[in-house]
């Protein structure tokens, strides 16, 4: 129906979609294909160790199913609540260097793909691809959802095995020197960081003999089902320490929410029931993932995952960017002379449990990552109101641009604001965009799985309109645009554009007690809002 009107289209799972605009269609009329009821595992064989399953099945649902064959997906995201099309869609990935690394694509070994077509096919071409056919492949492994509707999966797996889990915390004051090499250490290897508190969560996590004693269980404590009465509570306290200014209230949230976890090893029991101490020892499947509050009552009423829409509870921006491993020790050291500034600029991230740091490895898909690289992930305050700024609004986007465009960083497809996708796919090499294009233009030349935003982020239009080509009041709020005169910011409650403190070409949000040009600013405002309405800007939301 959608290919014969030429309606847009495109593809929404049942439990999450991107953060950014990745799966909005154009138009008002425009299409979305849900994949609910593509939820069936197909076929599990352990003489050729793959699964076959459509793509609206969850990882929980893959995970389990594959370990009642005695097989296990090596390497996986944390949450489960993701769909294997979506997986594939945005790139998603664990933890690794080893074998072929942490991004669930580089296991797929076939997948068939529902494109556009003409009448003669009835509007509608399934496509078969396999590694016979590399271009195809490598596109259509991690497409952004712009090709088709991804309808089946084959992922090579291996018997299924055991872990061993430790958490050792440390001071981070040689965390750029370790970060580097942790990561060929252990197989499963991550670190929290703490950088408010100057501390270093290191996740020593190897495979061990199946004959280890240990049943251990991963049910994360962020991902468990919460009160919705305690969510309200939280966010309106964090929403009270934001309208004041009360950078102390914050640091002390931090302190206790990081102790509680660290307590708790952050969700992790020995048997199911109770934590009593490292290692923790279990079978990979009941360990590399969790999500347990994606069992809550429908309604949400009483009990919800922390960022359910339907309560109020977390609302926050993500900043999800691989920095090369050549890169990761000056980045890190950055940040730190940052906070040497002010070390409770980045307590606000603690209270989202800190800087998750994972470890990626290259991929020959071609909008996969292109070296090995680590994953920081960077969750935060995100004001209901989107022209209110932030405390330390300026610190973190002077991070969020360090890791862009000083050390030249590859924003997570599902993830950030809408400044880490400018000029992207210029990072990906002349040859895996033209072949991506190439593919893309194969698969639906009208555009239909496209819209105006993916356009933009693949370069497909002028370049001149690019995604952050904005010019209106508050936009660098939002990471729509990054600040080159005060009105982007919120001049009107103190906030100016102001070079970065520690990246001297960032251009930051920065509180100022007395402006230098609040007169001519105000000017500037009034002059912005009179002219406004007749004046064309793109404003991608």
């Amino acid at each position: 129906m959608g290919t014969m009107s030429k309606r847009k289209m495109k593809v929404a799972t049942r439990y999450s979609h991107s953060i950014p605009k990745l799966v909005c269609p154009d138009g008002e009329d425009g299409l979305l294909i849900r994949t609910k009821y593509l939820n069936r595992t197909l076929k599990v064989d352990p003489t050729t160790m793959t699964i076959s399953v459509e793509s609206g099945v969850t990882l929980r649902q893959l995970i389990d199913d594959a370990a009642k064959a005695g097989l296990a997906l090596p390497y996986a995201p944390y949450w489960w609540g993701l769909t294997v099309g979506g997986l594939l869609g945005t790139g998603a990935h664990g933890s690794s260097l080893w074998g072929k690394g942490s991004s669930v694509h580089d296991y797929v070994v076939e997948l068939r793909i529902i494109t556009p077509a003409g009448p003669k096919d009835n509007y509608a071409k399934l496509r078969v691809v396999d590694t016979t056919q590399p271009d195809e492949f490598n596109a259509a492994r991690l497409s952004l959802g712009v090709l088709g509707v991804i309808s089946q999966v084959t992922l090579r797996m291996q018997p299924l095995f055991k872990r061993s889990i430790t958490y050792l915390v440390k001071n981070d004051s040689d965390l750029g020197e370790q970060a580097g090499e942790f990561g060929y250490q252990h197989e499963f290897a991550d670190i929290t960081w703490y950088p408010s508190q100057g501390k270093a969560v290191y996740r020593i996590d190897d495979r061990v003999s199946s004959n280890v004693s240990g049943n251990g269980l991963n049910d994360f404590i962020g991902f468990r089902s919460t009160l919705s009465l305690a969510l309200a509570i939280i966010r309106s306290s964090e929403e009270s320490q934001e309208s004041t200014r009360n950078a102390d209230g914050k640091c002390i949230d931090a302190k206790l929410t990081t102790s509680t976890l660290m307590t708790s090893a952050f969700g992790l029991t020995n048997n199911g029931i109770a934590f009593t101490g490292y290692p923790v020892v279990g079978y990979h499947n009941r360990l590399q993932a969790s999500g347990t509050c994606l069992d809550s009552l429908e309604d949400g009423h009483i009990t919800a995952c922390p960022w359910d829409p339907r309560v109020k509870g977390q609302f926050f921006h993500q900043t999800t960017i691989s920095i090369g491993l050549s890169k990761v020790k000056s980045f890190i050291q950055d940040v730190q002379k940052l906070l040497e500034l002010d070390r409770k600029a980045l307590c606000g991230l603690e209270l989202y449990n800190g800087i998750l740091m994972r470890y990626v490895k290259s991929s020959s898909a071609y909008l996969g990552k292109q070296e090995d690289a680590m994953d920081f992930d960077i969750t935060y305050y995100r004001s209901s109101e989107p022209k209110s700024p932030r405390l330390y609004e300026d610190i973190i986007e002077e991070v969020e641009q360090l890791a862009l465009f000083k050390y030249g960083g590859l924003p997570h497809w599902g993830k950030n604001r809408n400044l880490a996708f400018d000029g992207v796919i210029n990072k990906y090499g002349g040859r895996n965009v033209k072949a991506f294009l190439k593919v893309k233009q194969m698969y639906d030349p009208q555009g239909l799985f496209s819209s105006e935003w993916t356009d933009k982020v693949l370069g497909i239009e002028n370049e001149s309109e690019t995604i952050t080509r904005v010019n209106v009041e508050g936009c660098a709020l939002e990471g729509l645009c990054v600040c080159s005169q005060d009105l982007h910011c919120a001049p009107q409650k103190g906030y100016f554009c102001r070079p970065g403190r520690v990246y001297k070409d960032a251009r930051v949000c920065m509180p100022l007690k007395t402006p230098d040009s609040s007169s001519s600013t105000a000017k500037s405002i009034q002059r912005h809002r009179s002219t406004h309405n007749a004046h064309h800007t793109h404003l991608i939301r």
